[in-house]
């Protein structure tokens, strides 16, 4: 399944409630996403996140049905570290 980074702007809000993480879980299964990792920026106003997904719309769909938008998808081809088991990841 293709990988992709998705860029956010997160400067007005960092927490989820218990609510929004679990709305975000059932958009995700919906859509056939798997989120792989997360990361934030260290100004804290940009989050990265890595997902399986179908395509980069599917990841449009689901972030918009929870009032998410994503400003940038970026489809990974190769990968190099721990979430690759350790070695290279390409395809």
């Amino acid at each position: 399944m293709p990988v992709f980074l998705v860029e956010r702007s997160f400067a007005e809000k960092l927490q989820l409630s218990g609510e929004e993480v679990r709305a975000l879980e059932d958009a995700a299964d919906d859509a056939g996403l798997r989120w792989l990792e997360s990361f934030l920026s260290a100004d804290r106003l940009r989050s990265y996140c890595l997902y399986e997904a179908p395509s980069a719309e599917a990841l449009r769909v689901a972030s918009e049905r929870v009032g998410m938008p994503i400003d940038t998808i970026i489809e990974v081809t190769e990968m190099f570290g721990s979430l690759a088991g350790g070695g290279a990841f390409s395809r």
